[in-house]
């Protein structure tokens, strides 16, 4: 496909054309991050998730909507790709909140830059782990205090977050180093990231197919909507509230998350 890079480029609020080394990746991931929400409501519209790159940038870019990983580092990758990185996309198991071993049902990026490898990641929730070096006992720093770190074991690589209040998408998590998800370096054939993003959007009493969840990350925060929850962590300061009224979740879709829904698809969503 033809990437159109001036149109993300817009999207993302990113006036010049990055280099194509480290800081140019980090500086595309922080306003990929800032400017495109995360979020699952297509999937509680019945519309279904499709991943293919037309589709994609269909959906993020040029209707302005957020997606969640498949969507959102589909969309980097292409990206990142156009620009000349050299990247491919890895498929990893989400622990935080896992009460047995997970599927793999996140998406990630890994870039090789000067021969070294990061993972560079636009779709975890609303915490932001910055692009990272593929080497064990990594460890750095997000704008909002947290810290992330990697280590190898028997599960290959596991990127752990520490910094309660700030979650993936707006749960509570407890203070001390808590495991977000493990990866591996397999090439991931395209029918394996088809495979896995359906069973994200259709299996049934699982987060995206049960909840409304929205998120966005904050200069130095995120803020979340899971349902009718509202939080908003930012600076070190913390809000929260419950939404009782479909015109207000409607606005604070649009003023804070950028996210334009109907009268009828909100009330399609079963919240109020």
């Amino acid at each position: 496909m033809s990437f159109d890079l001036d149109a993300y480029f817009e999207r993302i609020r990113l006036g010049d054309r990055p280099a194509c080394d480290l800081d140019g990746l980090a500086t595309v991931q922080r306003a990929h991050r800032l400017a495109i929400p995360f979020e699952n409501l297509d999937i509680r519209l019945g519309r279904g998730i499709a991943i293919d790159s037309d589709s994609v940038f269909a959906k993020l870019v040029t209707r302005r909507r957020g997606g969640y990983c498949f969507e959102q580092n589909r969309l980097f990758c292409d990206a990142l790709t156009a620009l000349g990185f050299v990247v491919r996309p890895l498929l990893a198991r989400v622990w935080f909140g896992a009460v047995a071993t997970p599927a793999r049902t996140h998406m990630l990026l890994l870039v090789t830059i000067d021969g070294q490898e990061w993972i560079a990641d636009a779709g975890f929730g609303g915490s932001y782990s910055p692009v990272m070096p593929l080497i064990d006992g990594a460890e750095a720093t997000a704008p909002d205090g947290a810290r992330y770190r990697l280590l190898h074991d028997h599960r290959g690589w596991v990127l752990s977050r520490d910094g309660n209040p700030a979650t993936t998408d707006g749960r509570t998590e407890s203070d001390g180093w808590v495991e977000q998800y493990s990866f591996t370096l397999d090439v991931v054939p395209p029918i394996d990231f088809e495979m896995s993003n359906h069973w994200t959007a259709t299996a049934p009493g699982t987060r995206f197919v049960d909840l409304n969840v929205v998120s966005i990350v904050l200069p130095h925060g995120f803020a979340a909507l899971t349902d009718r929850e509202y939080r908003r962590h930012s600076a070190g300061e913390d809000t929260a509230g419950t939404i009782d009224d479909p015109r207000v979740y409607r606005m604070r879709l649009s003023l804070l998350f950028g996210i334009d829904l109907t009268e009828e698809e909100v009330a399609r969503l079963g919240l109020f």
